[in-house]
């Protein structure tokens, strides 16, 4: 089974769901809402009214969701005690399951006089409820005048479902079970190019001790890398980024692994396979290492002679290890040449058994290491496109548009 048939459709990936919890029954699914919500990619972190924590207890939906639970308007460990502004921030969506006639009419009328309906005034992101009531109460003319309201302004509404209630009545009034509330959240937000397809990213130098205080490497900077891990992260996919050591902040939303060494990079690239269908290599790896590297800081007294000599054995090519696993991720390599570019790009491709290799010039002055352009040739087995100068940022959506064309076609 190759990779990419394992993996499941992430249609939630890299989104951030803020789910709220008020008071009611159905407060019990909210667990299992979590766990549909994360099973789809998504980031969720609950908040829960007074009323709900006499039904389920913020530490279950802690424990399930993976962040802290909030329930408390001023917190005074947020920043500047202003949680809910954070919280609003931070959303992608705001879902309320359950959704209890009470917060429903708080809500179309405004109020803040707590945590989530403070929230839900100062979110700019969508809003989303998942109403749960008896049925009398779902009837009852002046909350079908709230929903009337709320769905003017704009706020999705999830259901109820009919069937047997809590109090023994029957009709409309059940909150939808949790995989259907997540499947519905997931289609709120648009398909991306790379929704569900989870993607394994190399950057930046390698440094090969010669003792503790000296090594070798080279000038790569991880730009290029860092810009195709943001671009893969905007077309959906769960991003891993496994980097050498540069002075870039990490992507929003993106999962980064600090390696040193070649040996570090190779087993952390292993390590990641299970969970890859796209690997792309940008990394500068250095192609050697020092054979016995020393525990203390050499010195000159310590040499005979005027010079020294280190010994050097090759380091694992982790590209070409990649592309020999099976199962075999759609494997994208980068040459980094001085000459003969194309030439030896075309070599790489067929003794390294690629699927798509991304040349560049790194002798020209204007693209190439620590620069914030670019300039490449993506070459295939079957043909190639040139991509002319542009900032890297460019270059990476570009690159990843034509990675996604080309994955799915291999599918």
């Amino acid at each position: 089974m190759h990779a990419q048939e394992a993996t499941t459709e992430l249609g939630l990936a890299n989104r951030r769901i803020i789910l709220g919890v008020t008071g009611g029954i159905a407060a019990y699914k909210s667990a299992e809402l979590i766990r549909r919500l994360k099973d789809l990619g998504a980031d969720v972190r609950a908040v829960m009214t007074p009323a709900a924590q006499e039904f389920i207890t913020p530490l279950t939906l802690q424990a399930l969701s993976g962040n802290p639970v909030h329930t408390t308007l001023l917190d005074t460990e947020a920043e500047a005690a202003m949680g809910h502004i954070e919280l609003a921030r931070w959303g992608d969506l705001i879902l309320v399951a359950p959704a209890s006639a009470d917060f429903l009419a708080r809500l179309a009328h405004g109020h803040g006089n707590d945590l989530l309906s403070t929230l839900c005034l100062a979110a700019r992101c969508p809003l989303a409820v998942a109403p749960a009531m008896n049925q009398a109460m779902w009837a009852a003319a002046s909350n079908q005048a709230n929903m009337d309201l709320l769905q003017a302004r704009g706020v999705h509404v999830f259901g109820p479902a009919a069937g047997e209630q809590a109090c023994g009545d029957i009709g409309p009034g059940r909150m939808l079970e949790a995989t259907e509330l997540a499947q519905c959240t997931a289609n709120l937000f648009p398909h991306r190019i790379l929704t569900g397809t989870r993607v394994t990213i190399t950057a930046g130098p390698t440094r090969e001790a010669i003792d503790p205080v000296r090594y070798i490497s080279n000038h790569s900077s991880g730009k290029m890398g860092f810009a195709i891990a943001e671009a893969a992260r905007d077309a959906g996919a769960q991003v891993t980024l496994i980097s050498g050591p540069v002075h870039l902040p990490t992507p929003d939303r993106v999962k980064r692994i600090d390696v040193i060494s070649a040996l570090d990079m190779h087993q952390a690239s292993m390590d990641a396979l299970t969970q890859t269908d796209i690997f792309i290599a940008t990394a500068a790896v250095a192609d050697f290492r020092v054979e016995n590297s020393h525990n203390q800081k050499i010195k000159k007294q310590d040499n005979s002679g005027p010079g020294m000599t280190l010994t050097l054995v090759e380091n694992p090519d982790i590209v070409a290890a990649v592309a020999q696993h099976e199962p075999k991720p759609f494997t994208v390599g980068f040459a980094a040449e001085t000459r003969d570019v194309e030439n030896y790009a075309r070599q790489k491709i067929e003794r390294k058994n690629l699927d798509m290799i991304v040349a560049n010039d790194v002798s020209r002055q204007d693209i190439g290491f620590n620069s914030d352009q670019n300039a490449v040739t993506v070459i295939w087995k079957s043909g190639q496109q040139l991509m002319a100068l542009a900032s890297k940022t460019q270059i990476a959506r570009d690159l990843v548009t034509l990675i996604s064309e080309h994955y799915k076609n291999t599918r």
